[in-house]
């Protein structure tokens, strides 16, 4: 099985590239996130592999880490999530992201990912976060793995609430959740969701 390729970057198409490695030219299936963030053609990339195998066909994605494939693997743990729509996940959100979606069991963000209904969403934030703990805690900017570090957002639907509201705003999730979990901070006793969006929308100004 393949598990990683290094090469220089041949051509970039809609959901796929062709990585050159030593004159072989690899087909891999990227999402529209990792496709953004690539090089220009020529320049050299590495991406971490996951390789499936098919009586008909082999086919290779790839991801720019290594914790991207771990929840490329996950997702597809969970009933009615194959590969493409894993991939769809992972274009709409960051494995950061989808952690804090996870984390606050907030399905409608994982809802916005192309070709995934409500239903499937639901069993995505809810799977997940029996099954795969390590994954579950969520990150946002500043150090950590690929460049995060854990946030501590508070339960309850208070958070997903506030957090809903500042993406529709048009913040990052990140983003959102981190404000979240700093507003909270500062909050004696039980957050209300009004609270919890005046004080994130502050911390987010700053």
């Amino acid at each position: 099985m393949i598990g990683k390729l290094t090469g220089k970057l041949d051509a970039v198409g809609p959901d796929t590239l062709i990585l050159d490695v030593g004159g072989v030219g690899y087909e891999v299936t990227c999402s529209s996130r990792t496709l953004s963030q690539l090089p220009g053609v020529g320049e050299a990339v590495s991406l971490a592999i996951d390789t499936h195998v098919r009586e008909d066909a082999i086919r290779l994605y790839g991801f720019g880490t290594e914790h991207e494939r771990a929840w490329f693997r996950a997702l597809q743990s969970v009933q009615g999530v194959g590969a493409r729509v894993a991939i769809a996940v992972l274009g709409t959100l960051s494995p950061s992201d989808l952690s804090n979606a996870v984390a606050l069991q907030d399905k409608a963000s994982v809802a916005r990912s192309p070709g995934v209904g409500p239903k499937v969403a639901q069993r995505i934030v809810s799977e997940l976060k029996d099954k795969m703990p390590a994954l579950s805690p969520a990150f946002g900017p500043g150090g950590g793995s690929g460049g995060e570090q854990p946030i501590e957002i508070p339960e309850g639907m208070a958070a997903q609430e506030a957090v809903s509201a500042l993406t529709n705003l048009g913040y990052a999730h990140g983003q959102a959740a981190a404000a979240v979990a700093s507003a909270a901070k500062a909050i004696d006793g039980t957050p209300k969701t009004e609270e919890l969006i005046r004080l994130g929308l502050k911390e987010l100004a700053r």
